[in-house]
């Protein structure tokens, strides 16, 4: 069976040759998955919807040389205000596929060194 091709592939590089411009930050693994409210009120996906206005976490890929905040690094988990990121890229490094964002450092609210489960809504996520 032949293997289906997409209209598209994801960019392939190599994690060490990427390093974004300024002060610039790279994040992946924003969520933007469907939700269940406390009240039991399925919100569908929410990526570019009013129903998706709120802060999301994402883990920081990479950093601009500029960039002079120490808590900014790599691996760290940083949740960003609303909207205050670009729409996702998508690539392949010698880690897997992902979709990168950027980021407005002023943006930052909070920084975590573990993965946050967001329960904005709800503890559950479908």
């Amino acid at each position: 069976m032949e293997e289906k091709k997409l209209a598209f592939e994801p960019h392939k590089f190599n994690k060490n040759q990427f390093k974004p411009i300024g002060a610039h930050i790279i994040v992946c693994d924003m969520s933007f998955d469907q939700r269940i409210t406390h009240g039991g009120i399925l919100l569908p996906n929410d990526d570019m919807k009013s129903s998706g206005i709120r802060p999301r976490w994402g883990q920081i890929y990479a950093v601009g040389s500029e960039n002079k905040d120490t808590d900014i690094v790599e691996g760290k988990w940083v949740c960003v205000s609303h909207g205050r990121w670009t729409r996702g890229i998508d690539v392949e490094d010698e880690t897997g596929k992902k979709t990168l964002r950027r980021v407005d450092p002023g943006d930052i609210l909070m920084i975590s060194d573990e993965y946050v489960q967001d329960s904005t809504l709800s503890d559950k996520v479908y």
